[in-house]
């Protein structure tokens, strides 16, 4: 049989051919195969689904482990060092507390790192805050003087800001604006579940290789997380519509989503404002829970006859219950807003110490963990989505940067009132009472604050 010479046709050609030509070489001539495969008919509207997954969701999980590894090692954890260094070095409870009281810093530094962030993005300012606090670590661990606590411990509190909540809330709002509600739930509760798995870890460290190696591991951990932070995070607007086509990304904003998203007031419209000082005030008033009473749990669940492994296992307890805080009051800031939803987190905390002031070492304490718990998580979730809901995105960063300023007060004032507390009186009820009622205070301001830009991401 005499088989035709001629160029080869795939099967795919033969089916776009018109019937009434054939493949020889004068038709195939300036013919374009490109133009008439079955993906040329597609239609070009419809979204194509590129190959790997969103970008986003690995944003997502670099921002919680940095939130988490951070507050967890910095903050949480802090109670376990406490007696060591007060063995070691003969330092009273209010000398080795004041190194909290430097946190003041991270108030300082806080509308200095919102700028930077606003101009360079997210990724650069992280991935330097994080080596910061590493180096922070590394110099703890080798230290033998007082000063140098205080100062290693400045350096540390100056990279806290740019690591956490800061750039976390402007990669929220840039890779997931209509969930931003639930995927800021998801992202602060890397805090607490950090915290909580630092926790049980920081204690068997400082058992078994003494509190300056335990120290020296944490800065080399937090130099790996620095690096991953480089090749995972991105914040422009071009990698977001770069990666709309890809797996698991969530449906794009319209126009006029756009336009509320990355619009807003500026910084010097929103200090004009009265929500914007009735933000800071109460903001400022709560945070006496987190740096007078939290820092001091640990010490104060084994004043009232708890062992340390009970007291470790109270702090996972409120770890575990505080991240479920951001989940459910996360999601529910995008029904009732943020504003109320941190009214009722307010709320919940004040009865949760209520409950500690009088449990004493009954079994009530651990409903008294949960429901503190419950009422503490929530902040780290709300507060970027309060400051969003009230001042947009324009100037986010520098915004958040300017409320954080007054919490000075509170990071410096409170470890030191709790350590004055204790020394005097060898409890801690006084501070537990004190701090309810700045608590009372904070709902008060917060029920004065009114929407300012006037306009919400639609559903």
């Amino acid at each position: 049989m005499h088989i035709a010479s001629g160029p080869v046709v795939t099967s795919r050609q033969l089916l776009v051919f018109p019937p009434t030509r054939q493949p020889n070489d004068q038709s195939l001539r300036g013919y374009n195969i490109a133009e008439h495969t079955p993906e040329a008919f597609a239609d070009p509207h419809l979204p194509v689904e590129s190959r790997g997954i969103y970008r986003g969701w690995y944003i997502i999980g670099v921002s919680a482990l940095s939130i988490g590894a951070i507050l967890g090692t910095v903050q949480f954890t802090f109670g376990f060092f406490i007696e060591p260094l007060e063995q070691e070095f003969g330092w009273s409870r209010t000398q080795v507390n004041f190194a909290l009281s430097i946190g003041v810093v991270t108030s300082f530094i806080s509308p200095i790192v919102g700028n930077f962030m606003d101009r360079i993005g997210a990724r650069w300012t992280m991935a330097g805050s994080i080596l910061l606090v590493a180096i922070a670590f590394l110099l703890r661990s080798i230290m033998t003087e007082l000063w140098q606590f205080y100062l290693f411990s400045a350096v540390m509190f100056a990279g806290t800001p740019g690591a956490t909540m800061m750039p976390a809330g402007r990669l929220v709002l840039t890779w997931f604006p209509k969930a931003r509600g639930r995927m800021m739930g998801i992202v602060t509760s890397g805090n607490n579940i950090g915290s909580g798995l630092a926790v049980p870890i920081i204690a068997v460290l400082i058992g078994a290789v003494g509190w300056r190696w335990t120290w020296a591991l944490m800065g080399i951990v937090l130099i790996g997380l620095a690096m991953m932070v480089v090749l995972v995070i991105r914040d422009s607007s071009e990698d977001v519509i770069n990666e709309q086509r890809k797996r698991w990304a969530p449906p794009e904003v319209s126009e006029q989503d756009k336009s509320v998203l990355n619009g807003g007031m500026t910084v010097s419209a929103a200090v004009r404002t009265s929500a914007f000082w009735f933000l800071v005030v109460g903001m400022t008033l709560q945070q006496f829970v987190r740096t007078g009473v939290v820092s001091q749990m640990v010490p104060h669940l084994e004043q009232v006859g708890f062992t340390r492994a009970i007291a470790a296992s109270m702090m996972i307890v409120l770890a575990i219950f505080a991240a479920s805080s951001k989940l459910i009051f996360g999601r529910l800031s995008e029904s009732i807003t943020a504003r109320v939803s941190f009214i009722v987190i307010m709320i919940l905390q004040g009865i949760g110490l209520s409950i500690l002031l009088i449990s004493g070492e009954s079994i009530i304490t651990w409903g008294a963990i949960v429901v503190f718990g419950l009422g503490m998580g929530g902040v780290g979730a709300l507060t970027p989505l309060v400051i969003f809901d009230m001042f947009g995105l324009k100037q986010f960063g520098s915004i958040m940067g300017l409320t954080r300023i007054a919490i000075a007060i509170p990071i410096f004032v409170g470890p030191i009132m709790a350590g004055f507390i204790f020394d005097a009186q060898g409890k801690y009820d006084l501070m537990f009472l004190v701090t309810i009622g700045m608590l009372i205070l904070s709902i008060g301001c917060f029920l004065m604050v009114r929407v300012t830009v006037g306009k919400t991401i639609s559903k």
